[in-house]
């Protein structure tokens, strides 16, 4: 009913008889709407009428106004409203009102056009400024009467009541502030009040304001003059008027009723508003008495369902609460009764029984409610059916991911070895390696290629052992642990169940969890696992295990024993660029809503983000950049209006932009040096993030008799230290092998350093490292060129091996070595590596550091 507020207010004395007063000016005004009800004298002066051709404007904004109407304006132009008080304070004040011309002032038609309940008053609090400029408005407007003039609010500008009593038409304008111009009084065209088309178009449009007035009463008080005035029952253009005015419609309809002088043709306009005017209202009503139908169809439910509780309580055909328990839980025991075991249902069988013997309010039904709730959701004896298909599950792996060849030639086992069994049996493998490799995402692509429900949960800081097996019944609020809650939400019992960072978990007062999982990836306990809450064994021997961890150190051994490890070691530059084009970068424009046609990241700048700023071993880092890449692309789209529709160019990143995009390069290269100085030899080293390489300076900071000594610095473990101590030892020895004069070592104090300072250091893997910068500060020689290596050394000489071969081999060719020493136990490492991380590399193999030592100093020996 919004738009129908804003009609006009309609006088109950219409007849501008009432406007006369003493005056020369009123007395030209004294018969504007004559009082015989004639068609020519409603709107002609009985005299020249020059006195009311020169008139004030007065701009509407929402509807016009039509004559015989009462309508509150809004006036903001302050000289206007000036001139409208002293025209008041004179006598008679008399207007021109024009309506604005929706087609030249578009802003306030949209403004206007937007909001429905408008009126000229009610906009007297909005922002719009609308001109008053002449050529803005209409050319036909009416001739009003001030009756009344009042304040605006806060001051600014006033209000004025007009009645309007005639169509003026503009014909000149006299000044332009205020906007007063020259108006001509317009006639309605000639014609037959007694034709029967008129006088049947005026009932009928007669009619329609009775049905308005009877489907919304809101107009009754704006047209009871018709009970006491019969002057505008009988005069066909009042009531034309009066029955426009009554329609919520737009503005331009109503001044196309204005600017109509054809008594017939307006007629018959005002009839086809009210008649859809009419209907209008038909349809809010239907809608209206169709929601009140609702809701009390919705109340007599609620009343008669009421009604029929009391009468079956009354007849003993309506349960309590405990026997409709009761009845679900026997309803839910009953679909599994065949298939759980005998144990199982006896126990569930006694809880119902000792359910059935409680009162409902004692302490004791609730935990047995609660209690029997979770025995009877657990899926006993249901499994689900296995994909024992090598083929899908292998394009299932690669669709998902590149590479992790060992983790999917397991899975491909797995599902081999249950295809010749018959039956698949559960396992317990843990993923072990940098962040941002694929560990926790290959969970879900290994559910899929299995067809297994998917559950993960995180033992991250975990130190609660009841997160694991569950809480004793008798704690108030106890729950089961996770397997129990694992088996109740994927409703199955054989699971895919993803145990992520197992190798941070925690330790405190409540238990050690490391210990309680003991149980539950033991594949000989793990078929009888009880739950402290349960208290019943669960078989978990079908469910498939997958663990993840970023290292093995903080593993306890008992629990590592248990577990299939399988490493996952970082991704090279290639290996990255296929994910990133594969992955990550479809992945990053799907996120972003960027198009592919409009976007494209070339190779070269593909390869120079992941050398200059995701060197890590993860794709993690690589596919946040991406990210941001395309975040800018898509705010660039934007600007350029791509989304509704213009064209543009497409935006290209290259290697020279690329920093406008995610910054300067996070690393230029990991080599201090090109050729490395006496005393500096660059080693390997194996980090939680990966391979990097890793630079041993040794320096002479004292010299004298008796002098020799070494002091270490850079962060260094105890056992790093440790190794720095023995690579001192087997350096003098090798030194007095070479050189039985050369006292170096005996009067020199030498410092040991391991950039970087901040960074913590341990491991005995730099050992041969320490000792070759050693014997190069004694001998006056640099190593050879390009040169790196790994590796234990004995105080005998012995090179021990150690870890992390792969992710130290991708380090060393990140950082453009040529050469590298590895110990000759880890040949079997080197000789899994594929054949792209060892291309370029010269990979030597060393038992002794005395092979160490003639390669990495040629012709010393001799």
């Amino acid at each position: 009913q919004g738009n129908r507020d804003r009609a006009p207010v309609v006088s109950a004395d219409a007849n501008a008889n009432a406007v006369v007063e003493a005056s020369p000016s009123q007395e030209a005004a004294q018969d504007l709407d004559g009082g015989d009800g004639s068609a020519g004298s409603a709107l002609v002066p009985s005299h020249d009428g020059q006195a009311l051709r020169q008139l004030v404007v007065v701009p509407l904004r929402s509807q016009p106004l039509l004559p015989g109407i009462l309508l509150p304006v809004t006036v903001r132009c302050e000289k206007t409203l000036e001139a409208i008080r002293e025209m008041k304070e004179r006598g008679q004040a008399y207007v021109g009102t024009f309506f604005y011309d929706g087609d030249k002032d578009t802003e306030a038609a949209a403004i206007i056009a937007g909001r429905e309940d408008l009126t000229d008053a009610s906009l007297d609090g909005t922002d719009l400024q609308l001109s008053e400029n002449l050529d803005e408005l209409h050319q036909i407007g009416s001739l009003a009467q001030v009756h009344q003039v009042s304040e605006g609010l806060g001051g600014q500008g006033g209000h004025v009541l007009l009645m309007a009593h005639r169509r003026v038409s503009r014909i000149g304008v006299l000044s332009q502030d205020p906007s007063t111009v020259v108006v001509e009084h317009l006639r309605d065209l000639e014609y037959d009040r007694n034709d029967d088309v008129i006088r049947a178009t005026t009932m009928e449009v007669v009619q329609c304001i009775k049905q308005l007035l009877l489907v919304s009463p809101i107009y009754k008080e704006q047209v009871q003059y018709l009970s006491r005035n019969n002057y505008y029952i009988h005069d066909p253009s009042r009531i034309a008027d009066l029955g426009a005015t009554l329609c919520s419609v737009e503005g331009r309809d109503i001044q196309e009723i204005l600017e109509e002088l054809d008594v017939k043709k307006r007629l018959d306009k005002t009839l086809l508003l009210l008649k859809k005017e009419v209907e209008l209202n038909k349809i809010q009503t239907k809608i209206s008495k169709q929601v009140e139908e609702t809701i009390n169809e919705k109340q007599r439910k609620y009343f008669l369902m009421e009604q029929l509780k009391s009468i079956k309580k009354e007849l003993g055909m309506e349960k309590d609460d405990k026997s409709a328990l009761t009845s679900k839980f026997e309803e839910k025991l009953n679909a599994f009764r065949d298939d759980a075991p005998e144990n199982i249902v006896k126990v569930i069988e006694e809880e119902l029984q000792k359910l059935s013997d409680l009162q409902a309010a004692s302490p004791e039904f609730n935990v047995t409610r609660t209690y029997l709730d979770w025995l009877t959701s657990i899926p006993w004896g249901k499994f689900s059916e296995d994909k024992l298909d090598v083929r899908f599950a292998k394009e299932v792996l690669d669709e998902d991911h590149f590479g992790l060849d060992d983790v999917k030639e397991r899975i491909l086992e797995f599902i081999a070895v249950a295809t010749l069994k018959g039956m698949a049996q559960g396992k317990i493998l843990c993923l072990v390696g940098p962040p941002g490799v694929g560990k926790t995402s290959i969970g879900k692509s290994i559910a899929r290629a299995l067809g297994r429900e998917y559950y993960r949960f995180s033992v991250g800081g975990l130190s609660d052992v009841a997160e694991i097996k569950g809480h004793r019944r008798t704690y108030i609020g106890a729950m089961p642990g996770k397997l129990v809650q694992c088996l109740k939400a994927s409703g199955t019992g054989n699971p895919m169940v993803l145990i992520d960072e197992i190798d941070k978990l925690g330790r405190g007062v409540s238990g050690d969890p490391a210990s309680a999982l003991l149980e539950l990836l033991d594949p000989e306990q793990n078929s009888g696992f009880l739950d402290h809450y349960l208290d019943v064994p669960l078989d978990l021997s079908k469910v498939l295990f997958v663990c993840t961890a970023n290292m093995l150190d903080t593993i306890p051994a008992p629990l590592l024993d248990r577990m299939e490890v399988i490493r996952i070691s970082g991704y090279i530059s290639s290996e990255k660029f296929a994910i990133a084009k594969s992955y990550l970068e479809p992945e990053a424009m799907e996120t972003t809503g960027v198009p592919r046609e409009y976007t494209e990241v070339s190779d070269g700048a593909m390869h120079q983000l992941i050398d200059q700023y995701c060197r890590e071993a993860g794709v993690r880092n690589l596919k946040n950049h991406l990210e941001k890449i395309y975040r800018k692309l898509a705010l660039e789209l934007v600007r350029k209006d791509v989304h509704k529709g213009s064209e543009t160019e497409k935006l290209l990143v290259t290697e020279e932009n690329l920093p406008d995009y995610v910054g300067p390069p996070a690393f230029t290269t990991e080599r201090i040096w090109d050729q490395t100085p006496v005393g500096v030899v660059m080693g390997l080293a194996w980090t939680a993030m990966g391979g990097s390489t890793l630079y041993v300076e040794a320096s002479v900071v004292e010299r004298g008799e008796g002098r020799g000594a070494i002091t270490t610095t850079g962060s260094l473990g105890d056992v790093m230290k440790e190794s720095a101590l023995i690579a001192h030892a087997c350096a003098r020895d090798c030194l007095l092998q070479l050189d039985p004069e050369n006292d170096f070592f005996q009067n020199s104090r030498i410092h040991v350093h391991v950039p970087a300072g901040a960074t913590p250091k341990d491991g005995p893997s730099a050992g041969c490292t320490m000792i070759t910068a050693l014997l190069s500060l004694a001998l006056g020689r640099s190593v050879l060129p390009d040169l790196a290596m790994t590796g234990e050394v004995t105080l005998t000489g012995r090179i021990l091996p150690v870890g992390g071969i792969k992710e130290k081999v991708i380090a060393a060719r990140r950082s453009g070595v040529k050469t590298i020493l590895i110990p000759h136990e880890n040949r079997k490492d080197v000789n899994e590596l594929a054949e792209e991380v060892k291309e370029g590399l010269d990979i030597r193999f060393a038992e002794t550091y005395k092979e160490i030592l003639d390669i990495a100093f040629p012709n010393t020996t001799d």
